[in-house]
């Protein structure tokens, strides 16, 4: 008889790509994990993984069995899912993974009321790239993702998963407080143009906007300085360096130093909760959708950006 923790470890190597990130995902040590596998190993009297440089790779009969083992991980959750709607109560382990100005604007309140109307549900979060949260959801490695996309980068919705729209909110031009724009009322695209940018790496959604948008004005963006961060972005641009389009979740006020300036037509992020279709009558994925719209429509009480999208609503 396979052991499903051991499964469980080894889908999280294919998942993650190595060792390290299957027990980070799993909170587990490195080690552990390789004890796991390496137990795996003697059961099955196979090899799994195998030395490739620094790394490892999955062997062919590792992923015959990182196939069952998804299979059989989607069967535990639908019995999970049946026990905890039979209780009625959300209940057990969640996993969520966000965006990273989402799991600091927005998760950590909705985190402490989960915690303090449902004392048996143990939510955990990781702070990930949305489209990569994404995957995890499809491969059943997290139980909800809170993403997000551009309109002109609208997010991919792969088979299987259901999602609801939380909002949108615009997002502003950064600029020195001393900068030609810092007074106007609102800057237009076409206006852009011999300007230094700072902005995040190529790939994520917030660079492909800027180069998409700035060219469909016949312009080349100058990317002087690249950050993950938004905080970064902005002290970068307080300094005098450069400009930036920044989303207002998670940013807080600006320093001294930058100004927020209305751009026209407004760049609109807009941020979605996804979770696998099999666990959509689960209590704690019903209960933490529920809490996302509440802090959501809280915090952006006031804000003409943030309508809800018609027909969107909580799983049922």
């Amino acid at each position: 008889m396979l052991d499903l923790s051991r499964l469980r470890a080894l889908h999280a190597v294919a998942v993650h790509g190595s060792v390290a990130g299957a027990a980070a995902a799993l909170g587990y040590t490195p080690s552990a994990v390789s004890q796991q596998i390496a137990k795996l190993e003697r059961e099955t009297r196979t090899t799994l993984l195998e030395r490739r440089g620094r790394g490892v790779a999955l062997t062919e009969d590792a992923h015959h069995l990182v196939s069952a083992a998804r299979e059989l991980l989607a069967i535990v959750e639908r019995a999970e899912t049946t026990l905890e709607e039979r209780r009625g109560q959300p209940g057990g382990l969640l996993t969520v993974a966000a965006f990273a100005s989402a799991a600091r604007g927005l998760l950590p309140g909705v985190l402490a009321d989960l915690a303090r109307r449902h004392p048996g549900l143990d939510v955990r979060l990781s702070e990930v790239d949305p489209h990569l949260s994404v995957d995890l959801v499809v491969k059943g490695v997290t139980d909800l993702a809170v993403a997000h996309d551009w309109d002109v980068a609208p997010l991919p919705a792969p088979e299987g998963l259901e999602q609801v729209f939380l909002g949108s909110e615009r997002c502003d031009l950064i600029v020195p407080a001393d900068d030609p724009f810092a007074g106007r009322a609102l800057v237009r695209h076409d206006e852009l143009g011999g300007r230094r940018w700072v902005c995040q790496p190529p790939g994520r959604v917030c660079h492909d906007w800027l180069m998409r948008t700035l060219r469909a004005a016949g312009l080349e963006p100058d990317v002087v300085h690249v950050a993950e961060e938004n905080h970064t972005l902005v002290a970068l641009v307080a300094a005098g360096l450069g400009i930036a389009v920044v989303p207002t979740l998670g940013t807080g006020p600006l320093p001294p130093g930058a100004v927020a300036v209305p751009l026209e037509p407004a760049p609109v992020r807009r941020l979605y909760a996804l979770w696998r279709a099999g666990a959509a009558r689960r209590p704690a994925i019903q209960e933490a959708v529920r809490t996302l719209q509440e802090h959501w429509a809280r915090a952006r009480t006031g804000d003409a950006a943030s309508v809800r999208e018609p027909g969107a609503a909580a799983p049922q």
